[in-house]
């Protein structure tokens, strides 16, 4: 009877534990959190921009070929020197190129960019030299023109990221479209004298920029046409750039008409100036 009563003791202690270790609650797995991605400026991109080209005071320098047309130079019928300064706004512009970053969210970024803006600016100089010696009352008319039809630049560039913002600065190879025109008149107005230069001109730029990489629940996504175009891109991108180019010197041989002028003169151009880009950029993944 006493072994009875220690087997039913020990089945009902055993019950109870059981019965307790059920109310205890169940061990769940420890929460996985998905890591939240780091941007990189690593990959390709391309996008659009407009611009703003401002000259500097480009100098035009005239000589005289001839001892008759040295002689107008030395008497300021033809203009020994003068300037052209050119302003305006691009139409459109387009930039591809590839940017690797070291660090993914901050360090340093290294690159290169390919831009082409056309900037279809002109230029005029008129300028009422002295008159000649028979005449001095009548002055002797010049016109200058100056023309940037295009200009496109390929860079390197060096910045540093801090996450979404790149700071750089560029600099590389310029090339562009230019024209120039020089024209000198008889007191009368007749053509006397006329030269004309064009064709691509090379030289060198440099300049700097910074550029912002939208997050994708910002409101700025609405100028984002891109995606309603189909264009799908890792993210888009809004800059603002400032170079400085030259293209250097060039002679223009400004020869006379027949029948109303002779010998012939030499204007020097010289074609230097600014430009500030803003635009947006896709980028794409890396390759």
């Amino acid at each position: 009877m006493a072994m009875k009563l220690i087997y039913i003791g020990v089945a009902t202690t055993l019950l109870s534990g059981a019965a307790s270790a059920a109310d205890l609650p169940r061990r769940q797995a420890p929460p996985v959190f998905a890591a939240v991605p780091v941007f990189t400026w690593t990959g390709g991109f391309a996008g659009l921009e407009s611009a703003y080209t401002f000259t500097d005071r480009e100098r035009i320098t005239t000589t005289g070929n001839f001892p008759a047309n040295a002689a107008n130079v030395a008497a300021l019928r033809r203009p020994p020197t003068t300037y052209t300064e050119q302003d305006g706004v691009a139409n459109v512009g387009g930039v591809f190129g590839y940017n690797y970053q070291f660090t993914p969210g901050s360090g340093f970024v290294v690159g290169f960019a390919v831009n082409i803006d056309w900037t279809d600016i002109h230029k005029n100089r008129f300028i009422l030299g002295n008159g000649n010696a028979a005449n001095p009352a009548l002055p002797n008319p010049n016109a200058f023109r100056q023309s940037l039809e295009w200009l496109g630049t390929a860079n390197g560039r060096i910045g540093y990221a801090f996450d979404r913002f790149l700071i750089y600065g560029t600099g590389g190879f310029a090339f562009g479209q230019v024209q120039y025109d020089a024209n000198f008149y008889t007191p009368a107005g007749a053509l006397q004298f006329a030269g004309r230069y064009t064709d691509l001109e090379t030289g060198y730029d440099y300049g700097g920029g910074i550029e912002y990489a939208i997050p994708t629940d910002s409101f700025l996504n609405y100028f984002s046409v891109g995606k309603y175009l189909g264009i799908k891109s890792d993210a888009v991108t809004i800059k603002a750039e400032y170079i400085h180019y030259d293209l250097g010197k060039r002679n223009v041989l400004v020869t006379a008409i027949p029948g109303v002028g002779t010998g012939s003169y030499t204007s020097r151009f010289t074609t230097e100036g600014n430009i500030v880009r803003a635009g947006f950029n896709y980028k794409f993944g890396g390759f």
